[in-house]
């Protein structure tokens, strides 16, 4: 069962153009990964320093066994400490229902 994973993230100001920089690198890696189905970055309209990721696996062990030790992602979690004013807030989902609006290809 895929699982999704709700994160948000408070940047140092000065950190902001860091944090998304190494940010990007995780997630266009992260993209090619066979048990990876999708993510999306969100910024608070309020906060330019408040980012909200919410990401979607195949299967949590895998995430936990293999999927957290890839080596691009160990700039970006030594970097965590040093881009955010407080630790990452962490929740995981699993889904009940998904929708999408229905695309049709041109005849």
């Amino acid at each position: 069962m895929s699982v999704t994973y709700v994160i948000g993230f408070s940047v140092r100001p000065e950190q902001c153009r860091r944090f998304l920089g190494l940010l990007t690198d995780v997630l266009d890696a992260m993209r090619h990964e066979a048990s990876f189905v999708n993510a999306t970055l969100h910024a608070d309209p309020a906060d330019p320093c408040r980012f909200l990721l919410h990401e979607t696996w195949a299967d949590h062990q895998e995430v936990l066994d293999v999927q957290l030790h890839r080596p691009y992602r160990t700039a970006w979690h030594e970097a965590l400490p040093d881009l955010l004013t407080a630790p990452r807030d962490i929740s995981m989902w699993t889904p009940l229902r998904v929708d999408a609006k229905e695309r049709h290809a041109s005849a």
